[in-house]
C-alpha cells in the first residue's frame, strides 16, 4: 500500500514565535498528549528493560536452567533469546499502531494550529 505524499511547498514555512511555543507547551491539550505518550512509552520501556535484564541474569546465574533442552537442539536460553527479538518487533509494531491512532493526530492538530493552518 503506497501513500501519495504531496510535493513540498514552494512558499517559505511560517515559523511560530517563541511565545507560541511556550503557550502550546503550557496548554492542557499538549499536557494531555505528553501524559498519554509517557503513560504508554515509559512502562513499556521499563518492562522491556526488565525482561532483557532477567534474560542476562538468568544467563549468568542459572546456567543449568538455561541449558535445559526443550526440543531438538533448542534449550531455554535459545528460546528466550529468540523471544527477545520477537518482543522487540512486537513492541515496535504496537507503538506504531498506537502512535498512528492516538498520538500523531493530536500532535498534527497542535502543529497545524501553531503554524497558522487552523
Amino acid at each position: 500500500m503506497a501513500t501519495e505524499t504531496p510535493p513540498p511547498s514552494k512558499s517559505p514555512a511560517r515559523l511560530p514565535s517563541g511565545e507560541k511555543f511556550v503557550a502550546v507547551q503550557e496548554s492542557a491539550e499538549f499536557g494531555e498528549l505528553r501524559r498519554s505518550y509517557r503513560g504508554f512509552a515509559f512502562p513499556l520501556t521499563f518492562a522491556f528493560i526488565a525482561w532483557y535484564l532477567l534474560y542476562v541474569l538468568l544467563s549468568n546465574y542459572a546456567g543449568d536452567f538455561m541449558g535445559t533442552k526443550l526440543f531438538g537442539n533448542f534449550n531455554v536460553a535459545m528460546t528466550l533469546g529468540l523471544a527477545q527479538f520477537l518482543t522487540t518487533f512486537l513492541i515496535a509494531w504496537w507503538y506504531a499502531r498506537v502512535a498512528a491512532a492516538k498520538f500523531d493526530p493530536r500532535a498534527e492538530a497542535i502543529k497545524s494550529r501553531m503554524e497558522g493552518g487552523a
